[in-house]
């Protein structure tokens, strides 16, 4: 049976270009989105600039343009780069739009007659200078907690410690370095606290991954708080009705633009936007979305909607960050790289779709771009293996039999197609590196059988049975190929529609893959469909991508992480601090995964005459539970215990790593007993 989809991306904010770590969502949305109309679903698919807020005023004011000519400007760009790699929205619009306009004071008008909007009065940074509120974000000064100068107005990026931009020491605004004053303003208030149990039902029935779930219960089971969804003036965005100086803050109108983004693509017709976004809509709701925007998605969106009579989301997909080479993008090592540099190094944007398909699965894992492996892994699969198989029958059949195919089916096809639909329940899951993982072996088979086949050889053969079975081997081969180009094309929709060219094809669609090329079918002239990566653009790339970094030499421990110079200063602690830290000696007596959770183990520990601990730890990915049974390893003895949603966890075991995300155990040389104390 047929579905009807509504998919969305989160909307990229409209204040610089894309970069390869924003590319991750969209990719990973649009080959679902191709998957689903191969199989033959029927999806609308938008996104839109996120368009407001007080960082689009200032950068605008910096640029000595209007807001409205800075983001039109950065939407152009927006729009090409998704383009170019190949990410095809139905529409891309912005929240700065009439349409937006009217679906948020739809919503604000549902959510007040509901008794949803309070007002209450708070204080706020003022800077006198600038005579304007300030975000906590534009308040810097000396961390509360650890003495740390410099601290952004909530949170402090030497200690972690969070706290309100009012406790910071020697506040200054980082506008015009005045010292803020406090003044107080009535603020408008979304009683997300009404709707608590609505999410809860909402989230036990969503199709949202099991690691984000737990997120979210963590929380709702905090008791959710009431949202702020008003700014003062000056700020760009929308006026909020019967105000004169408040304004929508940019989360509230921020989703919104996807029903906004939708309305624009139907033309205005409210009537059909309606059976989309409706309480009694049949159609499904997709969002997908980074995993630093869970709360919006996972907590307030499906609030507002339940609170203003609209349907609620169906799944969320959360996709986590991008590292390059196993580290943080990095503008001095070259590896934070916008999505045009990699177009303007003359590298193929199919291939970045394959290699992020290839290791992307449906958690919220991060993803790692190794450029080495990128390079191995598109020559190997792409060129050496996919398309390796249209460049060895197609030359032989043009040669030597008019381009004509005779006898396509045989066991290697009929296994090749009886593949199909587990690769198709991977698509649909996004376990799209299992897919990938199955379609390079199906393309293994198809190598091997063709090079025992040999057609090359028997092709020159005077037997005319001989040469007649090399017709029909290379037949089954390229049949195989079709075969192939529909798993792929997902992923890779120019190549697999350059392929169907080849094969001179109506049409790829998944129902398709019943039927078996015909004899006599006719084929059109091969053409090179995919070129190796040669590591010179890679390395143009990463050349156009860095920046000189300059540090003053009386300051040499500002220099920057990861720079080769100088590593950047830490907060320190003295040796009283330290002999606080209870360290000692743990044998593991069990350990077992935990429901529900992509990265913990639960470990059951016997720390000798100091009893027997629980304690959870993430290191799944590193350890098999049943590897760890009978080791031992060191574990801080006097953390306070931790309540967590999977229980109590009573210490915390001490691991190593790169910064890669591998952790790995500490452990004791022979002789050392549990409870020993580590000095």
């Amino acid at each position: 049976m047929s579905r009807t989809l509504f998919v969305t991306n989160a909307l990229p904010y409209a204040n610089g270009p894309i970069h390869l770590g924003h590319l991750i969502g969209y990719i990973q949305a649009d080959i679902w989105v191709r998957f689903q109309r191969l199989r033959g679903n029927t999806v609308t698919y938008v996104c839109a600039d996120d368009a407001h807020g007080t960082p689009i005023m200032l950068a605008a004011e910096k640029a000595g343009v209007t807001p409205e000519t800075f983001i039109a400007g950065i939407h152009d760009q927006h729009a090409r780069d998704f383009a170019d790699f190949g990410v095809a929205f139905d529409h891309y619009h912005s929240t700065h739009s009439p349409e937006n306009r009217a679906v948020v004071e739809r919503i604000y008008a549902a959510l007040e007659a509901g008794g949803h909007i309070v007002r209450r009065n708070i204080e706020q940074a003022w800077d006198p200078a600038r005579r304007m509120f300030l975000p906590d974000r534009y308040v810097k000064g000396t961390c509360p907690k650890c003495g740390a100068e410099d601290q952004y107005g909530d949170n402090c990026e030497q200690c972690g410690a969070t706290y309100s931009a009012r406790e910071l020491k020697n506040p200054y605004s980082t506008l015009s370095h005045a010292a803020p004053e406090w003044r107080p303003s009535q603020h408008y208030f979304f009683a997300l606290s009404h709707l608590q149990e609505s999410v809860e039902n909402w989230l036990a029935h969503a199709s949202v991954h099991p690691a984000v779930k737990a997120k979210l219960h963590e929380w709702t089971a905090a008791g959710l708080k009431d949202w702020d969804i008003s700014r003062d003036a000056p700020y760009f965005g929308f006026q909020i009705p019967g105000t004169t100086d408040k304004y929508f803050y940019v989360w509230l109108d921020a989703p919104v633009g996807y029903f906004a983004s939708l309305l624009a693509h139907l033309g205005g017709d409210t009537e059909k936007l309606e059976s989309f976004i409706g309480a009694a809509s049949g159609a499904e709701m997709w969002h997908f979305i980074g995993k630093d925007i869970i709360n919006f998605h996972g907590l307030f969106w499906p609030a507002m909607l339940k609170g203003a009579g609209l349907r609620q989301p169906t799944g969320l997909s959360v996709n986590g960050y991008l590292t390059v080479d196993g580290a943080k993008m990095s503008k001095s090592r070259g590896t934070f790289i916008k999505a045009r540099t990699y177009l303007d190094a003359g590298l193929n944007p199919e291939y970045l779709r394959y290699y992020f398909a290839a290791k992307l699965g449906p958690g919220v894992d991060d993803l790692d771009l190794n450029l080495a492996d990128f390079v191995a892994r598109v020559n190997s699969d792409i060129v050496g293996k996919y398309v390796n198989i249209a460049s060895r029958c197609a030359r032989i059949l043009e040669a030597h039999f008019d381009s004509t195919l005779a006898g396509a089916d045989a066991p290697l096809t009929q296994n090749t197609r009886a593949a199909l639909p587990a690769i198709a329940e991977h698509y649909e899951a996004r376990r799209y590196a299992a897919a990938m993982s199955q379609i390079a072996a199906l393309a293994d088979d198809v190598n091997a059988w063709l090079q025992d086949a040999a057609p090359w050889k028997a092709v020159k053969s005077t037997d005319a049975g001989t040469r007649a079975q090399a017709q029909r081997d290379c037949s089954i081969g390229l049949e195989a190929f079709r075969l192939l180009t529909l798993a792929l094309a997902p992923v890779m929709p120019k190549l697999a529609a350059a392929a169907q060219a080849f094969l001179n094809l109506p049409r790829l669609a998944w129902r398709d893959a019943v039927a078996v090329l015909p004899d006599g079918h006719r084929l059109n002239a091969f053409t090179l469909l995919a070129t190796r990566i040669d590591p010179k653009h890679i390395q143009a790339m990463t050349d156009a991508s860095k920046e000189t970094l300059t540090t003053p030499a009386a300051t040499p421990a500002a220099a920057p992480q990861g720079s080769g110079t100088n590593p950047p200063a830490r907060p320190q602690i003295t040796i009283d601090d330290f002999s606080k830290v209870e360290l000692r000696i743990a044998r593991i007596e069990n350990a077992e995964a935990v429901e529900g959770a992509d990265k913990l183990l639960k470990l059951s520990l016997d720390l000798g005459e100091f009893g027997k601990r629980q304690v959870f730890a993430g290191i799944k990915k590193a350890y098999a539970p049943e590897t760890l049974i009978g080791r031992l390893t060191v574990v801080v003895a006097n953390l306070a215990p931790r309540k967590m949603r999977f229980g109590l966890s009573e210490g915390m075991v001490c691991a190593a790593s790169f910064g890669d995300g591998q952790p790995f155990l500490l452990a004791p040389d022979d002789g050392a007993q549990p409870g020993m104390i580590v000095r």
